[in-house]
Order: structure tokens, then C-alpha cells, then sequence
């Protein structure tokens, strides 16, 4: 079996959801093959067909659509399915000959399955895999259903009539895409990221002898992250004369670096919170081993893999009730689930866990590896795509 990868881009380093897929497929029989606009010429775990650039010089761009159009002619049949299924959407002329040129690489192919990593970019190639022969399949994760519809209500209106089978990393995104318009019978499984537990067992102790309290986060600097709640936590925290660290690990824009350092300034936070930035996978598990707390304050999350790894390394997680972070930990048992948008509760909580007995700190860190071993491995996992695409 033949399955095309759609991506932005090759796995880097950390991704190692769609690297422990790919692992898992080739493992097992399966012909990968990644379908992307930009090439890490680093990877090479599978084949990989680069599609057509877009220039902003209209004659470069002109050469290029010959070029690629001419090479369109040895896949003819594919192009000539692909036009009638466009025709019947309907859609303009020019609307048709840049959807052409835009999966020319993805018409190209020979496949029995094309995967849609993230269902936003199935729009504008709906009608690729019908054309190509293929099963459509696509994957939601947290931007595709909490941030980019509530600017595009109907985005995947075209994608709902066409795909053929759904993953979802949580119950909570695929309740919520059912809200969106997907048919309720649509077929689905739920497979959700995982840990390499291999990865964590070398990983040195590395936190020291401190009278404060360590905190960690790692999140992109964006407002769904509820960096700017957590922030306001630490000012209670700061407040009732708690004494602590606050790490940030992410990156963002220069606008979001300043909102959130602005926002250290004026709870007079300074001397208590740190952003380091994005670090390497690596550098990140050192850090979260030198930490007593690992918060997830976000607003909404379609997983989280930074709450696995957390709880992979047996840390105290307090997250938030945003999206399915509630699914990732279970409350009370492997950490600690607050409503969010409330710093209020999030401090008192911080506290609470503070407070604990050893004994019991160490029953909930217990807890939240074993449930990684058992519930996100990496084998699992790849065994669940395999049957993902078995089964359809």
C-alpha cells in the first residue's frame, strides 16, 4: 500500500508524531511517500516530491506553470479527472488553472491513500485524491479546528463531501469539526501524539538544590496559550510571598515578545520570569527536568505533546480545561485540571500542589509516566495508523 504524506514542510527534529508514523507504516510494508513545499535536504526517512514554487516575478512564474504543465502530459488522465471534478464545483478558469499548477505534484502520484496532515491544507486539493484514483484522508489537530474556522466558517465545506476517513488527536477536536459540518458517519479513529519512552530514560536529574520554586511552560507566544493568564498567576503568587522561578520556553513574534514582557514589567515580575526562547528538543527535556511544576495555561489546546513529555518525565502538571488538555491528564490522578481563564485558580492550585506530602507528589508523578507508557507509546501509536488505513 501507497500512502502521499501532505505537509508544509519534512519533519524537523521534534516532530516526531509524523516521524514515528512514517517509521511505523515502512516498518510494516507500507510505501511513504512525503508530499511538501519545503525540503529539509536533512531527512531522509522517505521519498519526497517538492511542489511547484510561486514567484512573485510574473515571468519566472510563467516559465514555471510551462514547465509543470508540460510534465502534466505524462499524467494526463489524472488531469483530465481532476478538470471535470472541478468543473462540476463549478470554478473559474483561472481559479482552475492555478489549482493545476498548485497540485501538480500531488497528480503526479500514484497512491491508494493521500493523508492531509492538517485538514487546512486539503483546501484547494479536495478533488486531487478522486482524480488520482486515491482515499482522501485528513488529520485534526489544534489550529485546524480552534483557530483558522472562526475566520472561515464554511472553509471545509468541499472537504467534508470528499474525504473518505478522518484522524483526530482528541475527542475534542472531533466533536468540535462535527459542529463544523462533518457528517457524523464519517469514519474516524483517534490516535493521539505519544512519547518515545527510550527518549526520557537517559535524561539526567538536573535541578539543584533551591529554596524557589521552579515553574516551566512551553508554548508559542500566541494568545491561545494563555501566556497572558499565567503571567497574571504569577503576580497573586508573586503577591502572597511565594518564592519562585517562572521559565518560558517559545517562540513568536517580536509583537507577542513584547506584550508578554510588557506585561512581566508592569506585574512587577522581572526578577521572577524568564523566556528563553525556542530550544532544541533536547535542551527542553534538560530544562523540564530541573523543574518542579510543569503549566499549561491555555485557552485551547488540540492535544498538547509538551503535557506527554511533562508527565513522561513524571513532573507535577497543572493545566488548564482548554480544549482537550482534560483528555491529556487525568484530574487528580497523573496532575491537575483548572478551569481556565481563571489565574486565580491557577495560583491557588500552584499552592495547593506546593503544599502536597511527598507521598503523594511522588503517587502523582508515578502515575502520569505510567499512564504515558501505557496509553502514549510510540508503538501503539503506529500500530493504530496502520490499522487506520487497513481498515477503510
Amino acid at each position: 500500500m501507497k500512502i502521499g504524506l501532505v505537509l508544509a514542510s519534512t519533519p524537523g527534529y521534534s516532530e516526531t508524531f509524523f516521524s514515528s508514523k512514517i517509521k511505523g507504516l515502512q516498518e510494516h510494508g507500507f510505501h511513504v511517500v512525503l508530499l511538501v513545499q519545503k525540503v529539509d535536504p536533512s531527512f531522509t526517512l522517505c521519498p519526497v516530491v517538492k511542489g511547484p514554487k510561486v514567484y512573485k516575478n510574473s515571468i519566472l512564474q510563467m516559465m514555471s506553470m510551462i514547465l509543470v504543465f508540460l510534465k502534466l502530459l505524462f499524467n494526463l488522465k489524472a488531469v483530465i479527472n481532476y478538470i471535470k471534478l472541478e468543473k462540476n464545483v463549478p470554478i473559474k478558469t483561472r481559479r482552475l488553472v492555478k489549482n493545476l499548477y498548485i497540485n501538480s505534484h500531488l497528480l503526479s502520484q500514484k497512491l491508494d491513500w493521500l493523508h492531509f496532515g492538517f485538514v487546512t491544507q486539503a483546501i484547494g486539493s479536495e478533488l486531487v485524491a478522486k482524480a488520482i484514483k486515491a482515499k482522501m484522508a485528513v488529520s485534526f489537530r489544534g489550529f485546524d479546528i480552534n483557530v483558522y474556522p472562526v475566520k472561515y466558517p464554511t472553509c471545509y465545506d468541499l472537504v467534508w463531501n470528499h474525504v473518505d476517513k478522518v484522524h483526530s488527536i482528541s475527542k475534542d477536536l472531533l466533536q468540535k469539526a462535527y459542529g463544523l459540518g462533518l457528517s457524523q458517519n464519517m469514519p474516524y479513529d483517534i490516535i493521539t501524539p505519544a512519547a518515545d519512552m527510550s527518549k526520557f530514560i537517559d535524561i539526567k536529574d538536573t535541578k539543584v538544590a533551591n529554596e524557589k520554586i521552579q515553574i516551566l511552560t512551553i508554548a508559542r507566544l500566541n494568545w491561545i496559550k494563555g501566556l497572558d493568564l499565567a503571567l497574571d498567576a504569577m503576580k497573586l503568587l508573586k503577591n502572597k510571598g511565594l518564592d519562585f522561578e517562572y521559565h518560558i520556553i517559545g517562540s513568536g513574534t517580536k509583537t507577542e515578545f513584547e506584550r508578554y514582557k510588557f506585561q512581566r514589567d508592569q506585574n512587577q515580575l522581572n526578577d521572577y520570569v524568564s523566556f528563553h526562547g525556542k530550544l532544541s528538543h533536547q535542551a527542553t527535556l534538560l530544562k523540564l527536568k530541573a523543574v518542579d511544576i510543569y503549566l499549561q495555561p491555555s485557552i485551547q489546546e488540540g492535544f498538547c505533546n509538551a503535557v506527554i513529555e511533562a508527565q513522561a518525565l513524571g513532573l507535577l502538571c497543572i493545566v488548564t480545561d482548554g480544549g482537550a488538555l482534560s483528555e491529556n491528564i487525568v484530574n487528580e490522578k497523573t496532575g491537575w485540571v483548572v478551569p481556565k481563564r481563571l489565574p486565580e485558580l491557577l495560583s491557588e492550585k500552584i499552592l495547593e500542589v506546593i503544599n502536597l506530602p511527598e507521598s503523594k507528589k511522588n503517587e502523582i508523578s508515578e502515575n502520569a509516566k505510567l499512564r504515558v507508557k501505557n496509553s502514549f507509546n510510540i508503538k501503539d501509536q503506529q500500530v493504530q495508523f496502520i490499522k487506520f488505513y487497513a481498515s477503510a
